[in-house]
Parts: structure tokens; sequence; C-alpha cells
């Protein structure tokens, strides 16, 4: 794990480093698991500005693990909105659509821990693919509907479950209760043999935002 003083490993490590909890997300246990963690959720804020500096997001997401390495203690830097409540509220009636429209059951996502970073998908599917449902307003359906691909905000997450999970591909899932029943779930697919030059691009980017995270530390620890 990260800590003040060094830099990262080489993420060459991750294979070695992973392992999969089976554990339920928004639990203590799950926020346990995902303290002083970059989460894949989160890979957008260092990503962003890629082939860039970093910008104040990625500074204030390493400030705020940087916290969490020090204190031990969760971050205050998170929120909840109503996006976020109905998205918790609405992602079991996605899960058993998606379920019914493809003929397969989804298990749980639980929590893949690979040692300075983690990843909470949404579900598991057989061997291979992994699903991100995003429950959003009709207005964001609309536009995933209209383009006929995954929502481009969430590009790096979903390139994030294909790099911590190991999996071949993953599901990006929209769901809106507002439209008929035959186009309230739209789901596309990324493959990961498809996305490998953005998953080594993610990898080195993540390796300079921990450098980040560390160096933001010995600031904290350092001044007098």
């Amino acid at each position: 794990m990260l800590r003040c003083h060094r830099k990262t490993r080489n993420a060459s490590s991750r294979s070695a480093l992973m392992q999969w909890h089976d554990v339920q997300q928004n639990t203590e246990v799950w926020d346990a698991l995902r303290l002083r963690k970059i989460i894949a959720s989160q890979f957008n804020c260092f990503m962003a500005n890629q082939g860039k500096p970093f910008g104040e997001p990625a500074k204030r997401y390493a400030l705020q693990i940087a916290l969490e390495i020090i204190t031990g203690k969760k971050s205050e830097f998170s929120f909840t909105n109503e996006h976020m409540l109905r998205g918790h509220e609405q992602e079991p009636i996605a899960r058993r659509l998606y379920e019914e429209t493809n003929f397969v059951d989804v298990t749980n996502g639980g929590f893949f821990d690979c040692g300075d970073y983690g990843d909470s998908p949404d579900g598991l599917v057989g061997n291979d693919g992994v699903i991100e449902i995003k429950s959003v307003t009709a207005a964001v359906h609309f536009e995933t509907l209209r383009r006929r691909s995954f929502d481009p905000a969430y590009k790096w997450q979903l390139i994030g479950h294909l790099d911590c999970t190991g999996r071949d591909w993953v599901d990006f899932v929209s769901y809106c209760a507002d439209f008929s029943e035959h186009r309230q779930l739209i789901s596309h697919r990324l493959y990961r043999k498809d996305y490998e030059e953005e998953i080594n691009q993610l990898q080195a980017r993540r390796k300079e935002f921990l450098n980040l995270v560390a160096t933001t530390c010995d600031v904290i620890e350092k001044v007098d």
C-alpha cells in the first residue's frame, strides 16, 4: 500500500496484487477496503488532462487520498446528491432488467483490491464480464440512445473495470424508468482487446498520480 515517503511500485505488479473481496457496496466493510486507495470511479479525475500537468480535480483527489493515508480515516470530500440516491434505489431494477434481457445471472461485483488502487463494478457476469449501471435522467438517457455508445463521461471508469478486474469485457448499462419499457435499458459492450492502448495509458497516468499522492503526503508531513 502507498505510504507517504516513497514512490509507487510498478503498475506491472497489478496481477500479483489483485484480490477480490465478496462484499456489498456501501457497507462499512466495503468502505474500509477502499480506504487509502484510488478508486476506478474516480480515475477520470487524473485522466482528464492526459499528457498535461494535473488539473485541480486531480490535485483535490490526491489530497483526499493523502489525508486518508495519514489519518487512517475516511475523508470528508465525498458527498451524496439526488442523482446518486436515485442510482442506489433503481440499480436493482436495472440489474434485473439486464438479466432478463440478456438471459444471464449477475452476481455481486464486490471489491477488486489491487494494492494502491481498487475497483467496485456493479456486477459480475460469468467468468469474463462485468457491468456498470447508471440510473440517469431522461435527458442523459436520450443522449446515450442517440449516441449509440457509452457515455464518455464514464470512459475511464469503464477502462478501469477492464484493467482492475482483468476481465474480457464490460457492459455500460444506462437505465431510465421515464422511457417506454423497451427503451428503459441501453447496454453497450467494451471489449478489452479493443482498448489495450487506453489501458496502457491509464496504467502510466495512474503511476504518475500515485506519485502525486506520495508528494502531497510529504508536503503535509514535512511543513513546519
